[in-house]
């Protein structure tokens, strides 16, 4: 009998350390606020010749973060190594709609492997070039009023099909991407169909840091017969902190050829410059501020060369509340088309749009929740 009760402790004690070394977390932001926009067109629609559009005043979702949930698990293997999984998925806390269509977990779903050599994972990520906006831009890809109003390619890009490496040594990180097929479009009989591969390195020592990324893809084709078309981008940054500020500044080239064309620009093999600089203060341990500016020279587009002019106010209430104002100003040129949100092309069909050549200034107040 005793020997009976010995196994049943030895198999409780068992249980409760396999359970102890594995984990499944629930996390989410949910963020909302109200915006304000003048000189606002809908993308689709037309004004009167010389008009610059109406004030729009909207309930929005995503403004400093995008709403999403996800879960994230991680067991532990033994010897230094582990297993991890992510699905994560976003939606409209004004409409409680995804934000993905077609898609559950449209933000990451991914699973692998690390040790102490790194992180390799498949499925679904966010792109390097994401990962170094997150550290480069002032505004951290704010998901209103941020670097991918220029560029939506580094605000949200993500690849599907693909494999993702991440190591950090001391004060060097790098980070791998390859994807099979950035859109889920394979097509027989073409490898390079939709193809896309990104490399990137940071390091970081002290009150600096500085980084790199390169990022290339074969836009799909919708046979192996017709030609790719082929984007690169190349970007580089660095930060220093100086007491309670950080100042940033960087630089992305992007080149577009054979049929493919940038954000703000129509005509194909185009190529574009984008540079910004900024700074955040943090004035207490609650309240925050942070600036930047945004300039980018589309090379050949034929419309003009837009600035862009950000800053934003946070305040916590808790480590996991806050209360955030953010404002924007476009400044355009000729018949450039760049709003506070993006450029119209990027818009789809909302009403967030400005018609060219006309500037646009928009501010939102809102709330923030992480769990």
């Amino acid at each position: 009998m005793k020997c009976k009760y010995l196994a049943i402790a030895v198999a409780m004690l068992t249980a409760s350390s396999v359970q102890a070394q594995s984990s499944v977390t629930l996390y989410g932001v949910v963020d909302a606020g109200i915006e304000y926009l003048n000189h606002a067109v809908a993308s689709t629609g037309t004004v009167a010749p010389g008009a610059k559009g109406h004030s729009l005043v909207a309930l929005q979702s995503g403004n400093q973060s995008g709403s999403r949930w996800g879960l994230r698990g991680i067991e532990d293997l033994g010897g230094g190594l582990r297993s991890l999984f992510v699905l994560e998925s976003g939606f409209s806390i004004d409409t409680g709609t995804s934000t993905q269509s077609g898609r559950l977990f449209g933000r990451g779903a991914y699973v692998g492997l690390e040790n102490q050599w790194g992180r390799l994972t498949l499925g679904r990520h966010t792109v390097p070039f994401y990962d170094f906006a997150v550290t480069y831009d002032p505004m951290a890809i704010s998901s209103r009023y941020a670097i991918g109003a220029q560029d939506p390619f580094m605000g949200a890009a993500r690849a599907d099909n693909s494999v993702k490496y991440m190591g950090t040594f001391g004060g060097l990180s790098v980070t791998g991407l390859y994807s099979f097929n950035y859109n889920n479009q394979e097509v027989p009989g073409n490898f390079t169909n939709g193809r896309e591969y990104s490399l990137g390195a940071n390091y970081s020592g002290g009150s600096f840091s500085i980084g790199a990324v390169y990022d290339q893809i074969n836009q799909s084709a919708a046979t192996a017969l017709q030609t790719n078309s082929l984007t690169q981008r190349a970007a580089v940054a660095g930060t220093y902190a100086y007491g309670n500020a950080k100042v940033y500044a960087g630089y992305r080239y992007a080149h577009a050829f054979n049929g493919a064309s940038l954000p703000g620009s129509t005509v194909a093999n185009t190529a574009s410059n984008l540079a910004w600089a900024g700074v955040g203060y943090q004035l207490t341990p609650a309240l925050s501020f942070a600036g930047s500016a945004y300039y980018q020279n589309l090379r050949n587009s034929r419309s003009g060369n837009p600035w862009q002019f950000v800053m934003v106010a946070d305040y916590a209430l808790s480590k996991r509340t806050d209360l955030y104002t953010a404002a924007s100003y476009v400044l355009n040129k000729g018949k450039s088309s760049l709003g506070v949100n993006g450029f119209n092309s990027q818009l789809g069909t909302t009403s967030e749009a400005v018609q060219p050549g006309a500037n646009q200034f928009g501010a939102v107040v809102g709330v923030r929740h992480k769990f």
